[in-house]
């Protein structure tokens, strides 16, 4: 029995203009001098399965520099989705690809934008669920434990404790999956103790997920089936994938599946969601400022400075905003409104998209 990695790699970056476009959103960035992260998240596989085994779903605006970044991989293992259809159709793409080459394979889900710096904590846990995905009938998700009430994040409801003497990680029998709450809701779920955060990662065995799809979300296991028996995979691809519903995978089947596992990361995790993220991880400078360059500041504090041409930037009376500076565009933002980055970009000309 043999494992995969399915990477996704297809979202969009707004959060992060101007450094992000559409053909060039977070995943494809180097934010921290380190890689980007879906160099990261392929590295991160490569030490589960063998790179032929390792698949990334993208979309056309984005295929050719993840080719240009996964360029060991085989290339029909690069596969751009024809239209944006949510992530059960992806998934749904995902294991049909993984099904033609083997039917009875396991394979682990990962998305592509998400910081892990701890990769041997990773592939610790990531062994023990695939190894279990082999052996229990069963849909598994890799869950974060909460460190604050974040009501940004979905989060899954756990409840006893999987009694498997071959298991070295803590894994749980999953109640239900619970969408974003208000800010009092998800202060109640961090005091209970039994709630993850859904990180988006999932673990399987291929006909496990198959038979659970056929049971749940017919219209996408007939989507598998057709996959498997086509003879011209790009044709099929074209021609049907855009007609699936859009749909996210935890309601076509992780809500209704017969039986869910959560395992809890040992490994740190940070799905990097805007430049007060970013921030975290830049270098600290005086006043309690954070830049990735030269900073010269009077009175100047808590604020987040990137460039990407490594100019010195000079903060004078000036705190807590966000100074991004690309080649062809200055973004200025209090750090209170960084949320509202992402409503910018449709006001922009096509060219700084």
């Amino acid at each position: 029995m043999s494992n995969y990695a399915l990477i996704l790699a297809g979202g969009s970056g707004t959060r992060f203009w101007p450094l992000s476009r559409n053909a060039k959103p977070k995943q494809l960035l180097d934010l921290f001098g380190s890689g980007t992260m879906l160099r990261q998240a392929i590295d991160r596989v490569k030490g589960l399965v063998p790179a032929e085994n390792i698949f990334i779903l993208t979309n056309h605006l984005q295929e050719a520099e993840v080719r240009r970044q996964a360029a060991e991989l085989p290339a029909e293992n690069i596969v751009a989705e024809p239209a944006r259809r949510d992530t059960a159709p992806a998934v749904a793409l995902g294991v049909g690809l993984i099904a033609a080459r083997d039917p009875q394979a396991n394979m682990i889900i990962i998305p592509s934008d998400s910081l892990i710096l701890d990769d041997n904590a990773f592939r610790a846990l990531a062994e023990d669920a695939l190894a279990l995905a082999g052996r229990e009938a069963a849909l598994i998700t890799i869950g974060i434990k909460p460190t604050w009430a974040c009501p940004s994040y979905g989060y899954i409801e756990r409840a006893v404790k999987l009694e498997d003497a071959a298991l070295s990680h803590n894994c749980y029998e999953v109640v239900r999956f619970r969408e974003k709450p208000d800010a009092a809701t998800a202060a109640e779920y961090l005091s209970s103790g039994n709630f993850s955060w859904n990180a988006g990662m999932f673990i399987w065995n291929v006909a496990h997920v198959r038979s659970q799809l056929a049971t749940h979300s017919p219209e996408l296991a007939g989507f598998i089936d057709r996959l498997t028996a086509a003879t011209d995979l790009p044709a099929f691809i074209g021609s049907e994938f855009p007609q699936l519903t859009p749909i996210s995978i935890d309601f076509a089947l992780l809500e209704k599946a017969d039986r869910v596992l959560n395992f809890e990361a040992t490994f740190d995790w940070d799905d990097v969601g805007s430049w007060i993220s970013v921030g975290k991880y830049l270098p600290q400078q005086e006043g309690g400022n954070v830049s990735n360059s030269p900073l010269s500041q009077v009175q100047a504090g808590n604020n987040i400075v990137f460039t990407d041409s490594g100019k010195r930037v000079a903060l004078v009376g000036v705190d807590d905003l966000i100074v991004v500076d690309t080649g062809d565009a200055l973004l200025v933002a209090r750090r209170s409104e960084a949320d509202k980055i992402k409503n910018i970009v449709s006001g922009l000309p096509e060219n700084l998209v």
